[in-house]
């Protein structure tokens, strides 16, 4: 079969047939897959039978890898990949299950709130790459909202209010909405928050999107809570339903999704009972939206 995507109706999200990513792809291939970023904004590859090295060799195909180097409170002895994964699993480096009360469990609870990848860093995510190891029998989707209809169904009003805004992004600000603040001196230096637009510009579709996350504690010149009623709002309108593509794991699915237009987050499930082997490569953007800050 011949490269091919097709639209998973009645959402924005597409899936692709005729690829196997094991192998490296031809420029035209890859085109093909950076023009169905830019339309679907999420890509579904079933099937794909992939070790690391293959899935971090294809990443490479699509940009620059931006590492895991402290984006979360795992310590370098804890880690059960290298860094240039992301460890979305529920497994320590034993294979065992992460105990009920392990830090790195909680911490890692953000991620079923709605967020952009590595918003909390100067240069942000471009595109995540997550393949499905082992998936629970249950439970454990992975929920994508599409931020341009957000943006393109707001009012003009409260477009003309959010052009200019700045947002401050960090880690500290997702975990402490879910009550994990038990932070020290080191993670406070790692997740120092950093300044992103709310409105991003996106010019291979020549439209803008909303630039929003769960990392978000605040409006530059805002009251915060003003600024966190205004977000909260923002985030309600930006997750409806209409807007929202689910995705229920297969093993062997790889899907990529792009950080500037949309957010996502994973499902609960039973995660003291079942694995869930989830590794993530993910490029880096071209720069900061905000200027001037270093990386």
């Amino acid at each position: 079969m011949p490269f091919q995507i097709k639209t998973i109706q009645p959402k924005f999200a597409g899936e692709v047939f005729g690829v196997d990513l094991r192998q490296p792809l031809s420029d035209s291939d890859i085109d093909a897959i950076h023009a169905g970023m830019n339309k679907h904004a999420v890509l579904v590859f079933h099937g794909q039978q992939m070790n690391d090295e293959e899935h971090l060799a294809f990443t490479k195909q699509l940009g620059p890898v931006q590492t895991n180097a402290a984006a979360n409170v795992i310590k370098a002895e804890e880690r059960r990949l290298p860094l240039d994964f992301s460890d979305v699993s529920n497994l320590d480096k034993n294979e065992k299950l992460l105990a009920r009360d392990d830090r790195r469990r909680m911490f890692s609870l953000g991620n079923r709130l709605w967020h952009s990848d590595a918003s909390f860093r100067a240069i942000p995510a471009k595109y995540s790459l997550l393949y499905g190891h082992v998936v629970p029998p249950k439970g454990g989707d992975t929920e994508f909202a599409d931020m341009r209809q957000a943006y393109d169904t707001l009012d003009a009003e409260t477009k003309a209010e959010i052009e200019d805004l700045i947002c401050e992004h960090s880690n500290l600000f997702s975990r402490a909405l879910i009550g994990f603040t038990e932070f020290t001196d080191e993670d406070m230096r790692n997740f120092k928050p950093v300044l992103q637009r709310l409105v991003r510009y996106h010019p291979a579709m020549d439209r803008k999107t909303l630039f929003m996350s769960a990392h978000i504690g605040g409006i530059v010149g805002w009251p915060k809570p003003k600024a966190m009623a205004f977000v909260r709002d923002l985030m309600e309108h930006a997750t409806q339903r209409d807007f929202v593509y689910a995705h229920k794991w297969q093993q062997g699915d790889l899907v990529i999704w792009d950080n500037r237009q949309t957010m996502h987050r994973v499902r609960r499930f039973d995660d003291q009972k079942y694995v869930r082997d989830m590794r993530r490569t993910t490029i880096m953007c071209e720069g900061p939206t905000v200027a001037g800050q270093a990386a």
